[in-house]
């Protein structure tokens, strides 16, 4: 049974189904923290496949050269700096009182019958820089004022906003989910922010302009009174606000210095001093650097922020990342242990003889694993994990690499429910019943995961 278990495709498929049943069991009924629940079950596969102790944990003497260690270090040496340093803009942007400049300048472009499209531009342009849930805490006075000037269900202002935020959370760096996804695939980060916008904007317009408009219609919920008095607050920002040009440039700047990187490697000849140029101001880490820099002095000091107060706002802002790193680095482990073990290889060649197209198989595990378990950023860690060896021997292209991030991503944020504390964010601020919030926000998630796959899909058959 042993010998069948670690050493037959069959027994080695046998052994990733019951981890990975194993490690649901822990994080649903259990309740135990995901990176641990990862950490343990990561261990107990590899001694189950015959992975040698000193291998595993290394010995008394020397641990840098086990599984536990470099799956940990080989992820968390890559994206720690870069979560960091993207948590840093969004809390810098959000104190300033940025997103409240893009929204009102995009309503009044867009003038009141438009609101709805201005909402989901925020949300897409704001999502860039912003977690989700600070995304919805900062601009849902603006989605009040919209609701209230416009008397309309709040859901037709609220929903378009939701759909850029869950978007821009999934999809696109410096949020965690994709950029733990691509260091697990070993993924440039200027071919995620591409193929990344190019799947998700056609998403975001299918849900959150054309299913939400749609929704908003037949879902009436009116603005609750206690919302109708919170329109239109400043919120925390001090002084005069910061100009658009200021707040879209600084967003702008790390996007566009990971681009230039990533293609100036292409089009630039190689050893060039362009190219050196390139490579070095396109280094993600080095491109947020820049940018943090910029809205520290730009947003922060030069309009009163000192330094102490720069500092508890790094500190604020940084205490959620523990969690995310630690989550990440045991989805490395554990994806480690799946392709030491040879679990990886016998996937690859299941996935082969049965004929599913690997971006298929990715997105469905993503599916399950949210479904299960509620959160996006696990069921991406987590996922990536698990298919990393299976497609690192398939050897795709680097675009090819980035819709596979995107099929995963698109899996991460299908049907949020009751297991999602994003659900219930988006129950109480917009004042919606448990039944409201099924109808238009899990149906939302929903619309935009199956239209972000599919037209993650459609790309891989033409790259």
């Amino acid at each position: 049974m042993i010998h069948w278990l670690q050493t037959s495709t069959a027994g080695l498929l046998t052994l990733a189904a019951v981890s990975i049943a194993v490690l649901l069991f822990l994080i649903i009924k259990v309740k135990l923290e995901p990176f641990i629940a990862l950490i343990v079950v990561g261990l107990l596969t590899a001694l189950a496949a015959g992975v040698p102790v000193g291998t595993l944990v290394g010995t008394a003497q020397k641990t840098s050269d086990s599984l536990l260690e470099k799956g940990f270090g080989s992820i968390l040496g890559h994206i720690a700096a870069i979560i960091g340093l993207g948590t840093l803009l969004g809390s810098i942007l959000e104190k300033s009182g940025g997103a409240r400049v893009l929204t009102a300048a995009l309503l009044r472009t867009f003038g009141e019958k438009r609101a709805p499209l201005a909402m989901g531009l925020s949300g897409l342009i704001f999502g860039i820089p912003v977690f989700f849930d600070i995304g919805i805490f900062v601009l849902a006075p603006l989605v009040y004022a919209a609701a209230k000037q416009g008397g309309r269900s709040i859901v037709l202002y609220a929903m378009p906003l939701l759909a850029g935020l869950s978007i821009t959370h999934a999809f696109i760096p410096p949020h965690p989910g994709p950029v733990a996804a691509a260091g697990l695939l070993h993924v440039d980060l200027g071919w995620l922010i591409l193929m990344g916008a190019v799947c998700g904007i056609p998403a975001w317009f299918i849900g959150g302009i054309l299913y939400s408009t749609w929704i908003g219609k037949r879902v009436n919920v009116p603005l609750a009174e206690d919302f109708a008095k919170l329109a239109g607050e400043d919120g925390e920002q001090d002084g005069p606000a910061p100009s658009l040009k200021l707040v879209g440039g600084i967003i702008a700047v790390p996007l566009v210095l990971i681009l230039v990187g990533t293609f100036g490697s292409i089009l630039l000849p190689k050893g060039s001093t362009g190219a050196g140029i390139a490579a070095f101001l396109g280094t993600p880490a080095i491109a947020l650097t820049i940018a943090t820099i910029l809205a520290s002095w730009l947003l922060g000091r030069r309009r009163g922020m000192s330094g102490t107060d720069l500092a508890q706002l790094s500190a604020n802002a940084l205490r959620p990342v523990a969690m995310i790193l630690l989550v990440v680095g045991a989805g490395s482990f554990f994806g480690a242990v799946l392709s030491a073990t040879g679990i990886g290889k016998a996937v690859a060649g299941s996935l082969g003889d049965a004929g599913l197209p690997v971006l298929l198989a990715a997105y469905i595990i993503s599916c399950g694993m949210r479904i299960a378990q509620g959160s996006a950023t696990v069921a991406i860690v987590t996922t990536s994990g698990i298919v990393a060896p299976t497609v690192m021997e398939l050897h795709y292209s680097q675009a090819q690499l980035a819709l596979v991030v995107v099929a995963i991503s698109a899996g991460s944020i299908i049907a949020s429910h009751v297991n999602d504390g994003g659900f219930w964010i988006v129950s109480r601020y917009f004042g919606l019943t448990v039944t409201q919030t099924l109808k238009t926000w899990t149906a939302l998630e929903t619309v935009l995961s199956l239209s972000g796959f599919g037209v993650a899909a459609l790309a891989m058959t033409l790259v």
